[in-house]
């Protein structure tokens, strides 16, 4: 990948939707200075919105980490209305609707006709294709992904995602507003998932299979939060909704054909259990906790499901839920190096540990690999592949070539070809 240009001039920020994720980037944006038209043809939800970052600057203010001064200025920055005309003065419009590829093509379709030229028009779409959105626009060049994780008030990460025709100073201004937001920003090419949760889907693969093998959620969960990882992945998946990847699943043309792909989690959406919001997901939830308690409702389902998936189940050993879950999170990566999406292995490891919670300690994923050495990961990789196939588990040329040499993934030049 090239490096952007110089960024285009930003001082007033739309953003389109008014929901949670909206909201928190529309608070991150005031807080950085900028001017926020937050739009939403829902005037409810533009009232939930409203009500939202207010709260937010409440609770900031009464823990003492802003002024009555500040949050006076950050309030007066932000104004919404329901009409996408407001948008017209705006530098940069960022869309945060449902994930929904038509949904945002019909956004993208209205700002054409609404945004002023030069604006800079950003998706932030965690899955979608970007540039299949950005050409709804009629303006592709003036196009760029921006995925902010949630909640985006706080969390750090930002993906700039560079579509096929994204002019250099869009990518250069998404990433100077993420940086003045305080963001990470790390620049990603285009595909199903982008780095993050391209990878995210790997690693949740191995969860999913270790469950159905025999491995109960909460000791996937315990064995990933004793590695290291903020927060197991099942709790992961209910604090978000389990509903959002059973919906960005479906809209995945080249998700795996499997059927033990995510069964257990679709299996659990299928039964009415969403996570946390509906206090039944793969834990059960008492009100006003976040922690769940096992259920033996889910050990039976997963029981149900592997029966008829044939699975034969047996005892698991937290060694192998580590190994298996972050030797897939590594071969991804690895997959992502290869074809250009990630420029380097910092990339990732930046995105790993600023959003997905990583710990920092090992440095993300392809560092943790690096320290393993290539050629004992390319020697389990090999072994998985001989016992579960070679769909998910052989390492590809750029893996391969580094082990042979006794490389690693931070001595490979950045960016580089496929290495054989």
């Amino acid at each position: 990948m090239s490096g952007p240009g110089a960024a285009r001039s930003v001082a007033e920020i739309g953003i389109v939707g008014a929901g949670t994720m909206g909201a928190g980037i529309a608070l991150s944006a005031a807080q950085a200075g900028y001017v926020v038209r937050l739009v939403d043809k829902s005037a409810d939800a533009l009232g939930r919105g409203l009500q939202r970052i207010e709260a937010l600057i409440a609770g900031q203010l009464e823990k003492g980490r802003i002024s009555a001064e500040t949050a006076g200025q950050v309030r007066a920055r932000v104004s919404a209305t329901g009409d996408m005309r407001a948008l017209a003065t705006a530098d940069l419009v960022i869309e945060a609707v449902f994930e929904d590829l038509a949904v945002k093509q019909a956004v993208f379709a209205e700002l054409a006709t609404v945004a002023r030229a030069g604006a800079v028009l950003a998706t932030n779409t965690s899955t979608i294709d970007v540039d299949a959105i950005a050409a709804a626009s009629g303006r592709a060049a003036d196009c760029v992904g921006m995925h902010f994780f949630s909640p985006a008030h706080v969390m750090r990460l930002l993906e700039v995602v560079r579509g096929r025709e994204t002019a250099a100073d869009v990518l250069a201004t998404a990433i100077a507003v993420g940086q003045r937001m305080g963001k990470v920003a790390v620049v990603v090419g285009n595909c199903f998932g982008f780095v993050g949760n391209r990878m995210l889907y790997a690693y949740g693969r191995e969860k999913e299979f270790l469950m159905l093998e025999g491995a109960s959620p909460a000791q996937v969960d315990r064995a990933l939060e004793a590695f290291g990882m903020a927060m197991g992945p099942n709790a992961v998946g209910d604090l978000a909704g389990l509903d959002i990847g059973y919906h960005a699943r479906r809209a995945w043309s080249e998700r795996p054909a499997d059927p033990r792909f995510y069964r257990v989690a679709d299996a659990l959406v299928e039964a009415g259990r969403l996570g946390h919001k509906a206090g039944l997901g793969f834990y059960r939830y008492t009100s006003g906790q976040r922690r769940g308690h096992p259920d033996p409702a889910v050990d039976e389902l997963i029981v149900r499901e592997a029966a008829a998936l044939g699975v034969e189940r047996r005892a698991i050993e937290d060694d192998e839920i580590v190994s298996r879950c972050v030797h897939a999170l590594v071969c991804e990566g690895a997959r992502l190096l290869e074809e250009g999406i990630a420029s380097s292995a910092a990339d990732i490891d930046a995105i790993w540990c600023n959003g997905y919670g990583f710990p920092r300690e090992r440095g993300g994923p392809m560092a943790y690999a690096d320290a393993m050495g290539l050629p004992a990961v390319v020697d389990t990789l090999d072994r998985y592949a001989g016992r579960w196939g070679t769909a998910y588990w052989a390492p590809n040329a750029l893996l391969r070539g580094l082990a042979a040499r006794h490389a690693g993934f931070a001595t490979r030049p950045d960016p580089g070809p496929s290495e054989g």
